[in-house]
C-alpha cells in the first residue's frame, strides 16, 4: 500500500501539464527565440522581485551603490568593477532564489540534501556579498 507522501508527489506530479515530448522542448531559432527568451528572463526578474524579500533588499541597496559608483568612482575602470560587483550580487541572489524555489517545488517536506543545496546557495551569496564588500574597499579606502 502506497504511503501518504508517495500518493503526495504523485498527486502533485499529475496535476502539471504535460510539456510534451523532448523534441517538443527544443529551441527554435531566429529573432522570436530571442524576444521570447527575454520575455523568460523578465518573468524571473519580476517573481524574484514579488516573492523574494532579500532580492528586494539587495536590489534598493545596489540602486544607491549604483548611483554612487557613477558619481565618485575615481576612474571609469574602478566605477565599472564597482557595477559589477553589485550586479553579481543580483546574479547569485537570483541563482540561489532558483535552487530554492526548485526545492521547495521537489518536496515541502525537509530533505537534507534539499537543505544542503538550499545552504549552498546561501553561501555562494555571502561570497558574492564579500566580494562586493572588498571590492568597495579597495576603491575607496584611503
Amino acid at each position: 500500500m502506497p504511503s501518504r507522501k508517495l500518493k503526495s508527489a504523485v498527486s502533485r506530479l499529475e496535476a502539471v501539464p504535460s510539456a510534451g515530448t523532448a523534441a517538443d522542448l527544443k529551441s527554435t531559432g531566429g529573432a522570436g527565440r530571442i524576444w521570447r527568451a527575454f520575455g523568460y528572463s523578465w518573468r524571473g526578474v519580476a517573481a524574484a522581485w514579488r516573492f523574494e524579500a532579500a532580492f528586494r533588499q539587495e536590489v534598493g541597496l545596489g540602486v544607491v551603490l549604483i548611483l554612487i559608483a557613477i558619481l565618485w568612482a575615481p576612474d571609469r575602470w574602478q566605477g565599472l568593477l564597482l557595477v559589477a560587483s553589485v550586479l553579481q550580487v543580483w546574479l547569485v541572489e537570483l541563482i540561489n532564489s532558483a535552487i530554492e524555489t526548485l526545492a521547495d517545488a521537489v518536496s515541502p517536506d525537509m530533505h537534507p540534501l534539499l537543505g544542503r543545496a538550499k545552504d549552498m546557495g546561501s553561501a555562494a551569496v555571502m561570497v558574492s556579498l564579500s566580494l562586493t564588500a572588498a571590492a568597495w574597499l579597495v576603491v575607496f579606502w584611503p
